[in-house]
């Protein structure tokens, strides 16, 4: 059984009860879950504020920063540890399991460097005074961790939190939480103060509630949908906390007719098929020049009918879907796309030795998607992409920008002036160019413009989310 980890130590939930922990592979329940409530939140937040206005505050930053990257070296020291757990936790083939767990060691190493590295500013003004600036902590920060990417996600926003000076208080999703509390585990073992993070696991409507209620949250991280999304900034202005929210996307890849189509292709599948689909920044549009938009669909569709999908542990292109609700979403979109005759180019494979009892999902290729149809306008959130037909620039940049979403959009084309006209009328967060995501860019800012949300997280611009500027102004004459 999992329990709570508050101040260093593992804890039970205060109403004794528990949430099955399922295996996305069989369906099958191998582990339990604290099922918490306010009463658990409260006590992590009385524990994170004492660590806030105790332990931690007595640390420089170069300190924190040591601390952040022994976490770094331990989290890579324990990757295969953390692959099993995540993999068996939320159906990852093993290789994307434990890219994820690289990827939060790099999370963490990135951020120790940046700890005594973030400054405040001079400002000239009237004779007789100086002013300056001061970046400091929020205090203790709540953090809501989705259960596609729990430990990449867990890095960028509780990695910045921390560097910047703040203590945390996390509610993972409920259906992802093992690789979490061993995390939080590692940093009590390479010294981090009792307090510092935080890990209360439970539902939404009552964890997740509680957390963004609570008094003593004086800002929210918040990754998931624009729905919840919305719910938590509304309980959120009623005391005046400040939120950064990253909600999803409806992603375009925009492939014009002079794109190098060798390069592409894969990259194309990827953004779709990764961890399923189930990728807040997935590429589920694919726009295509139409004198080019048979031939790609061709390759494209010989590229999805050799996709395998089969249980985490074989390792193959894709895993399972998270839970049984999801995998319907999925079967309800596409049901919906047969409904209104939407052509079906291809699909990937369910490997014989999947159990039915998983929860499995082909890898689908549409084509000639409406604009106005849902599957062009909703997140999926499965392994799904939608085929679209466009003439010319003006058009690319109407069919990119028709959804409500803003989060990340791809380019291919080898014309340089065109790539940089691209790029800024797209109403995106990111615009990736001849290529898509940069790697992971654990470097890079993160985030959305209209409903997928606002403020950013990874890299160094994610610090200043995670602070409040102080300017002091002092006459001497």
């Amino acid at each position: 059984m999992q329990l709570n980890f508050i101040a260093n130590e593992h804890a039970a939930s205060a109403s004794g009860r528990v949430i099955p922990v399922l295996d996305p592979s069989d369906g099958q329940a191998f582990d339990e879950l604290q099922r918490s409530d306010a009463r658990d939140i409260d006590a992590a937040v009385q524990a994170a504020r004492a660590c806030y206005e105790g332990a931690w505050a007595r640390l420089s930053a170069a300190d924190r920063g040591r601390l952040l990257y022994r976490l770094s070296v331990k989290v890579a020291e324990h990757a295969d540890e953390l692959t099993a757990l995540e993999q068996r936790d939320c159906g990852k083939p093993t290789k994307q399991a434990r890219a994820d767990a690289l990827a939060l060691a790099r999370y963490f190493e990135f951020y120790a460097g940046a700890c005594d590295k973030f400054h405040g500013e001079t400002i000239p003004y009237l004779d007789g005074y100086s002013v300056m600036t001061w970046r400091e902590p929020h205090g203790v920060t709540g953090h809501v961790i989705p259960w596609n990417y729990p430990m990449q996600i867990f890095g960028r926003s509780v990695g910045g939190a921390l560097a910047a000076g703040n203590c945390c208080v996390v509610k993972p999703a409920e259906d992802a939480c093992l690789s979490l509390i061993r995390v939080a585990q590692l940093a009590a073992e390479v010294g981090f103060p009792a307090g510092a993070i935080n890990i209360v696991t439970g539902y939404g409507h009552e964890v997740g509630d509680a957390l963004a209620r609570h008094p003593g949250i004086d800002h929210i991280s918040f990754t998931g949908s624009p729905r919840v999304g919305t719910l938590i900034q509304q309980v959120a202005a009623e005391r005046h906390c400040p939120v950064t929210l990253e909600l999803g996307g409806k992603s375009p890849q925009i492939v014009f007719a002079d794109a190098d189509l060798d390069a592409a292709i894969p990259v194309l599948i990827n953004a779709i098929v990764q961890n399923s689909g189930q990728t807040c920044s997935a590429g589920s549009r694919v726009l295509i020049e139409g004198s080019i938009y048979e031939p790609l669909l061709d390759r494209l569709g010989a590229a999805f009918e050799k996709l395998r999908v089969g249980p985490a542990a074989m390792d193959l292109d894709l895993g399972p879907l998270i839970r049984q609700t999801q995998q319907q979403r999925v079967w309800d979109f596409l049901s919906d796309a047969q409904t209104a005759g939407i052509p079906m180019v291809a699909q990937g494979q369910v490997v014989e030795e999947a159990p039915d009892s998983g929860f499995y999902q082909a890898p689908t290729l549409l084509r000639d998607v409406p604009v106005d149809h849902r599957i062009a306008q909703e997140e999926v959130f499965g392994p799904v992409l939608a085929a679209m037909r466009f003439d010319g620039e003006d058009d690319a940049v109407r069919l990119a920008n028709a959804t409500e979403f803003g989060l990340v959009a791809g380019v291919w084309t080898r014309d340089g002036s065109r790539q940089f006209r691209m790029a800024k009328r797209l109403r995106s967060g990111q615009v990736f160019i001849n290529n898509y995501g940069a790697g992971g860019g654990v470097e890079l800012p993160f985030g959305g413009v209209k409903s997928s949300g606002y403020g950013r997280e990874k890299g160094f611009e994610a610090l200043y989310g995670f602070t409040t500027l102080k300017t002091v102004a002092i006459r001497h004459g």
